[in-house]
């Protein structure tokens, strides 16, 4: 059997199948069907009282019109009336025999047709049996039509019982055309209700699911389509809330999606300079090599500077590239003078940090554990950060200092570093460690940051903002040392020296 996952194009061929959706299995067809369902099953639950009700009323009318003829008979004499009469009489009324027992007990025989041998069913009109009518309808209804029946019970306010003997035959016919009756109401009422429902609920519920489907659909056709997005209506209910919800996911991932797409064009432009680049570098670097032949002092102090600048320059183009592919490789860590790691900073920035106090106040023999390369991006970039921050300040009298201090508390070291610049703009505030969010500065990626907060995390540290208020920043590099692995301290206590 093959499971291969079904390929682009077929799954294209399902989306586009799935837009015009056959009405025979739609919401609306569904919703129609169910309503008409519903509905005969509540008329089922009303007809089977009310055709046990509708047996007694007929049982009921048949007894009274037979109690009016015992009346008129028993005021001629029954006796005295011709046989025809009779027999027209039960005719009249559909019956075999017609009886009458008085206040005393006593029976008396008014019309006789044909009297049956036996009676099959008894059935007293007076007693009120809500479940023994409705199982005595049902069969009648299911099982009737060959039985004889007596039928007797008081009839107004009349002290005589009287009593009728006939087949149950017009009875079913009467009870079955009655069905018929109410099956054929009860389907139109369905119908019309069904109608009427499915038009309220199309128009209410079933168009916006179906608008914000056709919607989806055509969002994930071409998610980059600002007109894809739902378009929300004017409702406050749960079909309104869910369309205003639906309008804004979309239209965040349609914004994620953008960045996702700027992220790739960076980093397929960034390739492309880092080719070049690396050429160029490797040119330069070509060049300061011959510098260290030459024997000016100056030269030689500054040609070591150089080459480990064009070599973090190298890095550093390579790293932007990572980036926007890949995560940075884990940290080669060793115990480093952080003192001499901030001048080399300073270094780097050069003409940047001109007319900006460098204030160096690492302790020279405070040592930090971690990796040199990349705490010295984590603090280059936060450097280079707070010097464009106060490179636009032109007031003269303005203090711009720049100050990198440290300290340790148990095995944490702790990093700090302070300007004197105008604060963090808030925007850069509510997404400061996120690439292409963080800008504090108008033209600004914000990778600085998003690179420095991943290389302290690497680390096991923290990248925080302390505090941002005009005349003062504060970042805090928190850096703990690596833990030591008890068994090869064990092992190494153990091995003889």
């Amino acid at each position: 059997m093959d499971a291969s996952p079904p390929t682009e194009a077929a799954t294209g061929s399902d989306v586009g199948e799935r837009t015009s959706v056959p009405l025979a299995r739609g919401l609306s067809a569904k919703l129609l069907m169910l309503t008409v369902v519903f509905v005969m099953v509540a008329e089922v639950l009303i007809f089977v009282p009310s055709i046990a009700n509708f047996r007694i009323r007929w049982l009921e009318e048949r007894l009274a019109t037979a109690a009016a003829v015992s009346i008129v008979l028993l005021q001629n004499d029954a006796a005295e009336t011709s046989p025809s009469l009779q027999k027209d009489v039960l005719l009249a009324i559909g019956a075999k025999a017609i009886a009458v027992r008085d206040e005393n007990g006593v029976s008396r025989l008014l019309a006789v047709s044909d009297m049956p041998q036996e009676v099959d069913q008894h059935i007293n009109v007076d007693v009120a049996d809500m479940p023994g009518s409705v199982a005595a309808a049902l069969d009648t209804l299911f099982s009737g039509g060959k039985r004889m029946i007596r039928v007797f019970g008081t009839v107004g306010e009349s002290d005589k019982v009287f009593e009728l003997i006939m087949p149950d035959w017009r009875l079913r016919n009467a009870m079955l055309a009655y069905s018929r009756n109410v099956a054929l109401v009860s389907l139109l009422l369905s119908v019309f209700t069904a109608v009427l429902v499915y038009a309220a609920i199309d128009r209410i519920m079933i168009r916006p699911i179906r608008g914000m489907t056709s919607a989806m659909l055509a969002f994930s056709r071409a998610p980059d389509e600002p007109g894809s997005i739902v378009r929300p209506a004017d409702r406050t209910d749960e079909i309104g809330v869910a369309e205003h919800e639906l309008a804004g996911m979309q239209t965040t991932l349609q914004k994620m999606l953008a960045e996702r797409k700027h992220l790739a064009d960076l980093g397929l432009a960034v390739s492309k300079i880092n080719h070049d680049m690396r050429n160029m570098l490797a040119s330069a670097q070509l060049l300061s090599d011959r510098l260290r032949t030459i024997n000016d002092p100056t030269v030689q102090s500054l040609a070591p500077k150089l080459v480990r600048t064009l070599d973090r320059a190298v890095a550093y183009s390579s790293g932007v590239l990572a980036y926007g592919r890949t995560h940075e490789p884990p940290p080669s860590r060793r115990r480093l003078k952080l003192g001499r790691l901030v001048e080399d900073v300073h270094d780097a920035l050069g003409g940047e940090a001109s007319g900006i106090e460098f204030v160096n106040a690492v302790e020279p023999a405070f040592e930090v554990d971690a990796d040199a390369e990349q705490l010295f991006r984590v603090l280059f970039n936060l450097c280079r950060n707070a010097i464009q921050a106060m490179a636009g300040d032109v007031e003269t009298a303005i203090v711009r200092r720049l100050t990198i201090s440290a300290g340790r508390t148990g095995s944490v070291s702790r990093i700090l570093v302070a300007d004197t610049g105008p604060g963090l703009p808030k925007k850069a505030l509510e997404n400061l460690f996120t690439a292409f969010h963080g800008s504090a500065r108008s033209g600004g990626t914000g990778l600085g940051l998003a690179i420095a907060h991943e290389l302290v995390r690497a680390h096991g540290g923290a990248l925080e903002l302390v505090e941002s208020i005009g005349g003062r920043t504060v970042f805090s590099v928190t850096i703990p040392d690596q833990p030591v692995n008890l068994e090869e301290a064990r092992g190494a206590l153990r091995r003889p020296a």
